[in-house]
């Protein structure tokens, strides 16, 4: 936690001195029921501490009970709300010994092999508050060597100006029974009855004759964003004895929630008798904004509390700061390593900061170098928060963000520096006590939450990154179709999902069209995941049927021997008819939206999850595309929720795609993943099919094995060229069926297929046998070899040539360019 040091130049005795004028300010009021805090907080102001807090104990108690506290949550070193008086703790010993108690970090790493206080490492002072042994001041520091002797003779002067405080500012409520005033309330911490005067009933619109008496009533009138916070007061679980404050929104007929104050007090109930939580609700509106307001501080706990990303912490930081201090600029950056790197700037436009940050500017923030602010590298360096007055002498990379005042608050977190935050004020501006503990305890918050969101910013990250080199980085370009994938993962934690999608361009102008989800969220479902999708492609490229890519990846699951199963769509569609067959496993059918706008579930007869059945039976239902038809594949995520079960999704998703433009596919997707419950990770998959411009002319020809094959192959191919409208480079076209089929026969065994493919001025010949190895071009040939020499004349003759497996085999082809080809269809 960081220590204000006025006008950055204050030291020695000096801050004694300071110290002791501003507690003789605070205790001019002996009546005031915040004068506690307010001394409290002088112990963060000059005497460097994270934590301050008073104890007190009772003449007829054998228990010392916290009554106010000041700084970072106790709970971070282990500090309790109650100690026993005649106990071992710090507290118990100085209030018996009348003298204060001073450990470091070697004294309590002793005591924490036998109690329970954090590893890391602080300070911890405890001192007597008045001399009847009535209550006693504990304090924390974060700082290395923790309080030296002027920390010390501060928060003797603290100590000696502590006192035990009164009630709470609002009035007593009345004992169970009696009158309570207006703005009181009283609630039974065990019941949850609730006794409320008629101002209260009246600020939450309720007619006092018609209140059920319960709180739960009060609590539905609430902000749902407050009501968290809210809890932790009415709950006796969150709740310790002692005062608490806090500010909350009440919904209202029209206009505008309403913002109220509670003042409470959580009452003992004694030997046998539930607690009690007394105090007053008043209009916060009406009320003085103070800076030091303990709901201001709330505010940033609680807004710091639920901020996930580093982004979020400095928005968080600038919204409790800005406003109350009447800043005109502040900035909040991390350290990483000798730079800065602004996460938040208020206000964002460049022109409101120095012209070196200007210089450095990368994209949206700017990246500036610590050396280039030695003022600032120093404040970094010794830990203390500092406070620049206007006309202070500071290089123009500082004095540029506040010419009438500056504020350098260093972001602590633990043993290092997480950042640090500059508040800068273009007119004069004058610091007093309140501003400088508001800025000491928004100090302390922000460095443990940038800390906190830096780490989760990083995980995230990684995390992103992993499931982004599981799926596809871009979809291909499809022959007469054009295709969308959006992947959205959920928004609880960072667990990878198991959810993905594909897009297959196969041989003779076929795509086939991949959506899956694995069972869970964790790394093994997402490896799953990478591991099905491979092996889908793997099966597709090789040429079987969709029926047959489903039932190989079942069982290679199976296989596996893993606890997870998965589902699976796998579409085929031929671009050149606009036909598909589509295969369930498990998974939700495509949705089909029709030129006229209509949209269609499609009736896909569907098998069992991948995993589950090793036998298990895959059927293929037909689909039939029109030009123009949307073909949509979605995992659960999309469509089902806890509002809506999945046909009702289905038929919302149906709903949307018939209502959207289906000229552009990128903005359908995302409005259909804005619209999305994100309870659950979500893959989509969308391709709108075109048709083919130009059809390619196909033959097909079965070779079979008689001595005459070769010359009936070369028979089937000049009369299929011919009736084509081919007539050049005719002879070079049959020598190469020549050389393909005569391979086929002599060296493989099973059926013989050749294949003739004419688009535009590309001739393709192909010949599929049922052996999968690939043959092989000789490096060298001798004069008295009889072989071999096959492969080497279709490379000379074709364009290109190569292999591609099919169903059990492959598939030898090559490419001629035709000098005068004939058009396709």
């Amino acid at each position: 936690m960081a220590n204000v040091v006025g006008e950055g130049a204050v030291r020695g005795s000096t801050r004694t001195v300071r110290a002791e004028g501003a507690l003789r300010t605070i205790t001019v009021d002996q009546e005031s029921p915040e004068r506690l805090r307010r001394v409290l907080e002088q112990a963060l102001v000059f005497a460097g501490a994270a934590f301050a807090a008073v104890y007190t104990c009772a003449a007829d108690s054998e228990v010392l009970q916290l009554v106010e506290s000041v700084g970072a949550p106790g709970s971070l070193y282990g500090v309790r709300d109650s100690y026993p008086a005649a106990g071992h703790s710090p507290a118990a010993q100085a209030l018996r010994r009348g003298q204060p108690v001073w450990l470091g970090t070697k004294e309590l790493s002793e005591r924490a092999q036998s109690r329970r206080i954090p590893a890391y490492d602080f300070s911890l002072a405890a001192l007597p508050v008045d001399d009847d042994g009535g209550g006693c001041l504990l304090a924390v520091s974060e700082r290395p060597g923790g309080f030296d002797p002027e920390d010390r003779a501060c928060l003797q002067l603290i100590a000696d100006a502590a006192f035990i405080p009164a009630p709470p500012s609002g009035p007593e409520p009345a004992p169970d029974g009696g009158e309570l005033p207006p703005d009181a309330f009283s609630l039974a911490m065990d019941t949850g009855q609730v006794r409320a005067g008629e101002q209260i009933l009246e600020l939450f619109g309720l007619d006092p004759g018609e209140f059920d008496g319960r709180v739960e009533t009060l609590l539905s009138l609430t902000v749902p964003e407050d009501l968290p916070a809210l809890m932790s007061v009415v709950e006796a679980d969150h709740m310790s004895i002692g005062d608490r404050e806090l500010e909350f929104r009440v919904l209202q007929p029209a206009g505008p929630p309403k913002w109220l104050r509670l003042r409470g007090r959580l009452l003992s109930g004694g030997e046998g008798r539930p607690a009690r939580l007394v105090g007053s609700v008043a209009d916060a509106s009406t009320l003085r904004s103070d800076v030091t307001d303990v709901a201001r501080v709330q505010r940033l706990a609680a807004a710091l509390a639920t901020a996930v990303t580093v982004r979020d912490v400095g928005k968080a930081v600038v919204a409790a700061l800005r406003r109350p201090l009447r800043a005109d600029r502040i900035a909040l950056a991390e350290l990483e390593s000798d730079r800065l790197v602004v996460t938040v700037l208020d206000p964002p436009e460049p022109e409101a900061w120095p012209e070196l940050w200007r210089s450095e500017w990368r994209t949206e923030w700017p990246d500036a170098p610590v050396r280039a602010m030695p003022t600032l590298a120093a404040a970094l360096r010794e830990g203390r928060a500092q406070i620049w007055p206007a006309g202070s002498p500071l290089e123009p990379a500082l004095a540029e963000v506040g010419p009438g005042g500056l504020a350098m608050l260093p972001l602590p977190a633990g043993n290092r520096m997480a950042g640090a935050c500059l508040i800068g004020w273009d007119t004069p501006h004058d610091f007093d006590p309140d501003e400088r503990a508001l800025l000491t305890a928004a100090a302390g918050l922000a460095g443990q939450a940038l800390m906190r969101a830096r780490a989760f910013d990083a995980e995230h990250e990684l995390v992103g990154m992993l499931q982004r080199q599981l799926l596809p980085r871009r979809l291909p370009r499809l022959p007469g179709a054009v295709a969308v994938a959006r992947y959205l993962p959920s928004t609880a934690g960072l667990e990878l999902g198991g959810d993905w999608y594909d897009v297959i361009p196969l041989p003779d102008n076929h795509v086939a069209l991949v959506i899956g989800d694995v069972q869970g969220h964790s790394a093994g479902a997402a490896t799953l995941m990478g591991q099905m999708r491979t092996a889908l492609r793997a099966y597709a490229i090789e040429g079987h049927p969709p029926d047959v890519v489903v039932s190989h990846a079942n069982r290679l699951l199976m296989d596996m021997e893993t606890d997870l199963f998965a589902t699976c769509c796998y579409v085929d569609v031929d671009m050149e008819e606009g036909s598909a067959w589509c295969v369930r496993a498990g998974h939700l059918p495509p949705v089909l939206r029709h030129p006229d706008g209509g949209t269609d579930i499609a009736e896909a007869e569907g098998g069992p999850p991948l995993g589950v059945v090793r036998q298990a039976v895959f059927p293929m239902s037909p689909l039939r595309l029109q030009r123009g038809t949307l073909v949509a594949l979605t995992t659960d995520g999309l469509v089902e929720s806890h509002e809506a079960d999945i046909d009702q999704g289905m038929r919302s998703l149906a709903d949307q795609l018939s209502a959207a433009n289906p000229a552009h596919l990128g903005p359908i997707a995302d409005a259909l993943l804005g619209n999305a419950p994100r309870s659950d990770d979500i893959a989509l998959l969308i391709m709108r099919y075109d048709g083919m411009a130009l059809r390619p002319r196909r033959e097909s020809w079965t070779v079979w094995r008689v001595p005459q094959a070769v010359g009936h192959a070369r028979r089937f191919t000049r009369r299929t060229l011919r009736s084509w409208g081919v007539t050049e480079n005719l002879d070079a076209a049959l020598l190469v069926v020549s050389e393909l089929v005569t391979n086929a026969l002599v060296h493989t065994d099973g059926r013989v297929r050749l294949d003739i493919t004419l688009v535009n001025d590309r001739l393709r010949l192909a010949v599929a046998d049922a052996s999968p190895r690939s043959p092989v071009k000789p490096t060298s040939i001798g004069w008295e070899a009889t072989g071999g020499r096959g492969i080497l004349l279709v490379e000379a003759l074709s364009a290109s040539w190569g292999t591609v497996p099919v169903s059990g085999g492959k598939q030898v082809w090559a490419e001629l360019v035709l000098d005068g080809g004939a058009p396709a269809r």
